[in-house]
């Protein structure tokens, strides 16, 4: 059993955190005040493979394994959790389907201009209204044939990247019987008349990250725009969650790892009846449980990417990854704004930011209790 990276690993995780110390850190607080894109930092990421992570490289992507790909999404959520957000998303929940279900042609069609950054990014719809765990049951949007044609109408929310993407993968259901064979996906560019993006959401915490309610009125994409096999869309988004889960937990290690070194350099400044106070055992205690917890989180994370590239189920491992390291996250994230103090509750210092990114990462991709309700059937054998 070996707990190393490999040296092509170890060489990757050092451009990536090079490049994010150079050209993402810098700008987070700034990202996260002004609610701007950093495109200037992510029209960068192309040459680096950090748009198109496990595209393989007939398409113009990375090619890159499963850990590499969580070591790149940690990196970004040690420099800033918004750019991380947008850039997990891109790569996990939109390139991830169409590699994984795409035809040739949507293939050489889309994944080129996407994973090499000559485009706009890409991203998943899923949520709705009333539809956030409950997809099966909770799905209203609605796709029907017409011709040879595709009419979508309905409307979604919590839409990462809808307003920076050429390409939204759309979940819909396209057999009003319902049943899990109802739903599938479709390919729909970002720019097609009837699609209506909403203002972005005004949220706690990754402001850096548009969020977007989306209308489609009567969109219309051609037939050959199904991903995959009609009525599996189910099957698809759930297997699409997984992939996306190891990408949130290791975006929840880079979020705790930035908090921990904040609070490790504040420990060591701060003074406190005459001695610094990293020398009080009640800080001491609690960065012993940062490190600790977040070594951990690391490598269920990088388990659960490990089984993923082997091609073996990774379900439960993926649900254990997330739930531990973003709940971890939370809690050395909390703690860094402890060690702080007074400090730690004001802009000025980084850990509030990074504790505000950090409390979406316990809901997004599915709760900690849905989480909880995946180990447990698991384990249940349910």
């Amino acid at each position: 059993m070996d707990f190393s990276l490999n040296e092509e690993q170890r060489q990757f995780r050092d451009v990536v955190h090079n490049f994010v110390a150079r050209e993402v850190k810098p700008h987070a607080a700034e990202v996260d005040e002004t609610g701007e894109f950093n495109w200037p930092a992510v029209r960068k990421m192309g040459p680096l493979g950090l748009l198109g992570l496990e595209v393989p490289e007939e398409y113009g992507g990375a090619g890159m394994d499963a850990i590499s790909a969580a070591i790149a999404i940690e990196e970004l959520g040690w420099g800033c959790g918004s750019t991380a957000l947008a850039i997990s998303a891109h790569n996990g929940l939109a390139l991830g389907p169409i590699v994984r279900y795409g035809s040739e042609e949507q293939k050489q069609r889309w994944l080129p201009p996407l994973a090499t950054g000559e485009g706009k990014l890409a991203c998943l719809s899923l949520t709705e209204p009333g539809a956030g765990s409950d997809l099966q049951g909770g799905v209203t949007t609605r796709a029907v044939r017409e011709g040879d044609s595709w009419i979508i109408d309905g409307n979604k929310m919590w839409m990462t990247n809808a307003s920076v993407s050429d390409l939204m993968v759309v979940l819909c259901r396209t057999d009003p019987a319902g049943g899990s064979r109802s739903l599938s996906m479709l390919l729909v560019p970002s720019d097609t008349p009837g699609i209506t993006i909403g203002p972005a959401e005004k949220k706690m915490g990754l402001n850096g990250s548009p969020t977007h309610a989306v209308n489609f009125d009567e969109v219309r994409v051609p037939q050959e725009n199904l991903l995959g096999e009609e009525g599996r869309g189910l099957q698809q988004t759930l297997a699409t969650l997984d992939s996306g889960r190891v990408g949130i937990g290791a975006l929840a290690v880079g979020l705790a790892q930035a908090a921990y070194e904040e609070a490790v350099r504040y420990a060591k400044e701060r003074r406190a009846f005459g001695e610094s106070i990293a020398h009080f055992q009640a800080i001491q205690w609690m960065l012993a449980d940062a490190a600790t917890e977040i070594d951990a989180a690391r490598l269920m994370v990088y388990r659960a990417a490990w089984l993923k590239g082997r091609g073996e189920r990774y379900t439960k491992e993926a649900a254990m990854a997330k739930l531990f390291a973003t709940e971890v996250s939370e809690r050395v994230c909390r703690n860094a704004i402890q060690i702080h103090g007074g400090y730690g509750y004001s802009r000025e210092f980084p850990v509030e930011r990074i504790y505000r990114d950090t409390r979406l990462m316990t809901i997004g991709e599915g709760t900690s209790e849905i989480q909880r309700l995946v180990i447990a059937r698991f384990l249940l054998g349910l």
